[in-house]
Parts: C-alpha cells; sequence; structure tokens
C-alpha cells in the first residue's frame, strides 16, 4: 500500500492532524486497536485554553511552575497562544462544551491559579474524540484501518519510507508514505497500575530508539493522584481532577484531610503515598461532600454512575482512591514544528516530547499540546512537502519481528530505568 501521508495513532493528535492536510493528499490512519480506544478518548476533566490576553503570564507561569521549570519556554509560549485557534477549530467540528448562558463555562483544577478549562461533562476526551473521529470518518481523503500493528519503520539515509506492519490475521505488511506520522499514544500498557488502555505501549519508542532517533526525557511519568481503588484486573478509573477543583478533599483513614487538594499532581501524588505508608492502607479516601448534589450530577454524571456500579454513591459516602501511572512527559524528541530526528518522520500526542510538560504535566494541557502541535507538524508537512522514490523492500526478513513486542517492552523499561538512575 502507498500513501502521501501516514498517521499512525488516531487519539486527537492523530485525528487532528489529519484534518489539516488538504484534501488533495491521501491520508492513511492505522490504529493498533479500535478507533475508540485511545487515551485521548478517556480525558475526562477538560482543555485548557487561554481566558483572554490577561490569562498569558497566569497560564504560562502555572504550566511552567507545574512542569518543576523544566519545560522549553518556546513549546509553552506557542501552546498557549495557539489555544484560541484551536478551540474555534473544535468548535466549528461540532464539539459541545459547556456554557453559561452564550459564554463557555470554565472550571479551574489543581495548580492552576484560575478558571481557564473547558469541558464537557465529566467525558471532555470522548466528545472531542468522537467529533474529530465522526469528522475524518466524512472525508474521502482520509483512510482508517483499524487492529493494525506498527513493528518497523522503513528508513534509509535517514529518511523514514513508512513502515511494516501487522494485521489482525497476523500477516505482515507494508506501508509506504512520502511522510510518516507517529501519533501512538502513551505507554501504560508496561505498568501494572494504570489508567491507560492496555495496547498502549510505547512500540514507537522502541523503534525510534533502534533507528538512533533522538528520545527525550523518558523516565518522567506522571502519576494521577486519584483513581477509583478497585482489584479488579485492567486499566483504572480515573476520578478527574476537576472533582477537586471543584472542592472534593482527600482524607486518611481517621477522615482527617492531610494534603491541599489542588497542589501540583506530582506532589498530591506524593502526600497520598505519605499517608498510605504512614497508615499501613492501599489507599485513601476523596470526598465529594463540600460539593452540591446537582453539581455533581451535572458536572461529573459520568464518574457518579461508574462509582454506582462500584457500589459507591459519591453524593452520600467517600471513595477509596489510590494514585496510578497516568501521562507520559517524555518521548521521542521533536521540535516546535513536530519533527523528529530522522526526516520525513514526525511525532505528536504523548509520544512526542517538544518539552511544553516539563517534569509534571499542568492539569488539562495535554489535550491542548497534542492538538496545537498536531496542526504544527501538518503545517510543515505541508509547507515541506516533497514525495519519496521509495526503497526496494521486496527482501524483507519478517521473521526479525517474532517477538516484538516482548523486545520493544525490554527495550523501554530497561531505557526508563538507565534514565532514571542516572537523574538520581
Amino acid at each position: 500500500m502507498n500513501t502521501d501521508i501516514l498517521i499512525i495513532g488516531c487519539g486527537v493528535s492523530g485525528l487532528y492532524c489529519a484534518l489539516n492536510f488538504p484534501e488533495n493528499k491521501k491520508i492513511t490512519i492505522i490504529t493498533k486497536s479500535s478507533m475508540e480506544d485511545s487515551n485521548s478518548y478517556l480525558a475526562q476533566g477538560g482543555i485548557c485554553v487561554m481566558n483572554g490576553d490577561d490569562d498569558y503570564r497566569s497560564f504560562y507561569d502555572d504550566t511552567m511552575k507545574a512542569g518543576h521549570y523544566e519545560n522549553n519556554p518556546d513549546s509553552v509560549d506557542i501552546m498557549i497562544k495557539s489555544s484560541r485557534g484551536v478551540i474555534s477549530d473544535l468548535v466549528s467540528f461540532g464539539v459541545d462544551f459547556n456554557k453559561n448562558g452564550d459564554d463557555f463555562a470554565y472550571t479551574r483544577e489543581g495548580a492552576h491559579s484560575s478558571p481557564r478549562i473547558l469541558f464537557h461533562e465529566d467525558t471532555t476526551g470522548k466528545e472531542i474524540t468522537s467529533t474529530l473521529i465522526k469528522t475524518v470518518k466524512n472525508r474521502k481523503n482520509i483512510t482508517i484501518i483499524e487492529h493494525f500493528t506498527m513493528v518497523d519503520i522503513l528508513c534509509e539515509n535517514n529518511i523514514c519510507h513508512g513502515i511494516i506492519g501487522l494485521d489482525k490475521n497476523g500477516k505482515f505488511d507494508v506501508i509506504t508514505a512520502n511522510y510518516t506520522v507517529f501519533a501512538t499514544g502513551g505507554i501504560g500498557g508496561l505498568f501494572e497500575h494504570s489508567t491507560n488502555f492496555r495496547h498502549l505501549t510505547g512500540d514507537s519508542l522502541a523503534i525510534a530508539h533502534k533507528h538512533g532517533i533522538s528520545l527525550q526525557n523518558i523516565d518522567y511519568i506522571q502519576i494521577h493522584p486519584t483513581t477509583l481503588y478497585s482489584k479488579k484486573e485492567g486499566r483504572k478509573f480515573l476520578i478527574s481532577e476537576s472533582v477537586r477543583g471543584e472542592g472534593a478533599i482527600l482524607l486518611n483513614s481517621k477522615g482527617e484531610r492531610f494534603v491541599n487538594e489542588l497542589l501540583p499532581r506530582d506532589v498530591v501524588a506524593k502526600a497520598i503515598f505519605e499517608e498510605m505508608n504512614e497508615e499501613g492502607t492501599q489507599y485513601v479516601y476523596l470526598s465529594l461532600a463540600p460539593i452540591p448534589k446537582e453539581e455533581i450530577l451535572n458536572h461529573f454524571p459520568n464518574i457518579y454512575q461508574h462509582c454506582l456500579e462500584e457500589g459507591y454513591d459519591i453524593t452520600k459516602e467517600p471513595i477509596p482512591v489510590v494514585p496510578s501511572q497516568h501521562y507520559f512527559m517524555g518521548g521521542i524528541a521533536v521540535d516546535s514544528f513536530s519533527k523528529t530526528a530522522m526526516n520525513h518522520l514526525y511525532a505528536v500526542g504523548e509520544t512526542a516530547c517538544n518539552g511544553v510538560h516539563g517534569k509534571n504535566r499542568l492539569a488539562s494541557n495535554s489535550l491542548l499540546e497534542s492538538l496545537v502541535f498536531a496542526k504544527r507538524a501538518a503545517s510543515h508537512i505541508n509547507m515541506e512537502y516533497t514525495p519519496l522514490n521509495h526503497i526496494n523492500n521486496s527482501e524483507l526478513n519478517t521473521h526479525q519481528y517474532d517477538n516484538f513486542q516482548k523486545e520493544y517492552k525490554e527495550i523501554i523499561l530497561n531505557l526508563i530505568e538507565k534514565e532514571r538512575n542516572s537523574h538520581e
């Protein structure tokens, strides 16, 4: 198969990137699972936006402070200044953000100094992703292939010519492309406790490392402070930070409050771990008692329903919560246009690292960052577009990929451990 632009992944970054190409370009999107199985789809809280020109400095300072000032200042500046345009695009596609009358309703989350987060109830990611999926499906120049796993890239002389993949029937196939965009998401599938889908195992990082493409900050892994404690297998259910932003408090087993819930995520998670260790417990409690019942039902209907199914009525009782792996701040090193160290290869979303998040992501910056830099990738490709004379791949040896999943997992975990030890 041959295509003009190949995008691996169908979260918001991959979908939005595809929508920013002209319709005379042939776009192919592949995904390891089904289209709805992305971290973007799971996002609850919302998406940040600069709430007026006078919010720029505050937004910038909040992002830098949360990231322990290890952020790339230029990337943060680009993200904030591009935020209003991205929101306008989403609204034009049909995304329905909550409103107060004719104006957007803004909420606040931990480490934000003012309300600047747009939301759709407590399923913002689902609202944005499903709208983008619908829009993509209506574009005749975009082809979607589900249950197709990238196992390697085709490259020569530091130029990416496409990928080698494995279809749902176990058959290897090659897709050549003039430009390839990694939008493969996070690494939660590598961890026992994570809010991510299990198939998100960071394969693109291992592939990049294998071909000498630079990685950055790969030990910067964010732990979300509040996921619903459960002994069930599979991903953990996230209790959005916006719940704490609206007034929910954390309690220990004695019913005592032990931390300021609006501190950055890494600080709150550390405080929870310390409290659990001191008390010898496997969780702490999150109480929504300070939030009016009507607000809980209107703003957090999905969380309310899920907790009810697990046996907890959040309008009447606190719920057990535990920190879990949630987000990856590191990734494949990219420039301000999401270009990697290999020509004709770009990376966007959680799999890329442009330095926006620093050491710790500010709440609700993930969707915004993914969208802003996905659009910049598309604009750069559009500007630089040059077709390739593709390399001969007829002698491809597929036996080298017999155990690729295990091999790639070991590569990534070893790299994370090595990087962590070097920082310590």
